[in-house]
């Protein structure tokens, strides 16, 4: 079978990987995963430069990517949807990869509070309308969806405190928080979703997407359950520490939260591994 230019091309041959079930297991894993990809570039750009993308009712395959057909170039193509949708989670399914979670954090870039993680189980058959990245959506707009995801999936979060932060370092407490979230859902996913482009040590097979939360519904919902949840913490320390405007910026580093770490010194919410904090300690002790 031939396919031009952007497909991708697979070819699944269990003979020649013996008959270790771990290793099948492993191959087919490997299979969907690109059949994800592939299905999805083939829906957005539906026509190669040249003509027609030949496939079966199966892509066949080698596990080689066709030149020209990266996750980069999928992602940057000219018709990417407005919208995430459910279209991989589908194809896994469809695959017998299910249930699928949706992997996503809040709370990387801030320079005071924790780190959160969300794992999402989305019912395929309840999923709510208006599903979108959390940071397009309004605080009231994600405060209802996550409502309503409350009532019609299953959701697990996990938190990274600032002591892990600083210890471990803003990746590594993020990855934790991500595993431990998955860890902690009800029934154990066949496939998780991941946001970003580093993998957390899974119990389960993993797949990173770059901008996901603009790309699958399981990981916009992700996105919203860990901002929603993490907010919710900075309005409360923000009730504790006043001051620093933290009900307002969420802990993120504006003009407004650095002139008050100024003034008042840090908290012992502010995370001493990051620059701005570093250099107030030496100009003020902690607020306890």
């Amino acid at each position: 079978m031939r396919a031009r230019s952007s497909a991708l091309i697979l070819h699944f041959n269990p003979g020649r990987i013996g008959s270790n079930p771990d290793n099948t297991r492993k191959l087919h894993i490997i299979f969907v995963l690109h059949c994800i990809l592939a299905e999805y570039a083939q829906r957005q750009t539906q026509a190669c430069p040249g003509g027609q993308v030949q496939t079966g009712p199966v892509l066949p395959c080698d596990l080689a990517l066709v030149p020209g057909l990266t996750h980069k170039s999928l992602m940057t193509t000219r018709s990417f949807p407005p919208r995430p949708d459910f279209s991989l989670e589908r194809v896994a399914i469809a695959r017998g990869l299910a249930p699928v979670a949706g992997v996503d954090e809040a709370g990387r870039g801030p320079l005071a509070g924790p780190v959160v993680a969300a794992a999402v189980i989305l019912d395929p058959h309840g999923i709510p309308a208006g599903l979108d990245d959390s940071k397009k959506l309004s605080p009231a707009r994600r405060e209802h969806l996550f409502m309503l995801l409350q009532s019609t999936a299953e959701i697990s979060v996990a938190i990274a405190g600032v002591g892990r932060i600083d210890a471990d370092n803003i990746l590594q407490a993020t990855l934790w928080a991500m595993a431990k979230a998955v860890d902690k859902l009800g029934q154990r996913p066949d496939l998780a979703l991941v946001d970003g482009n580093q993998e957390p040590q899974l119990g389960c097979f993993c797949k990173t997407i770059v901008k996901g939360d603009a790309l699958s519904l399981s990981i916009a919902a992700a996105s919203i359950a860990a901002k929603v949840v993490r907010d919710k913490i900075m309005d409360e320390l923000a009730r504790e520490f006043p001051g620093y405007g933290w009900e307002r910026n969420k802990g993120y580093g504006t003009r407004e939260h650095v002139e008050a770490l100024q003034k008042l010194g840090p908290t012992p919410h502010h995370r001493r591994s990051f620059a701005p904090v570093r250099r107030m300690l030496k100009q003020a002790g902690p607020r306890c």
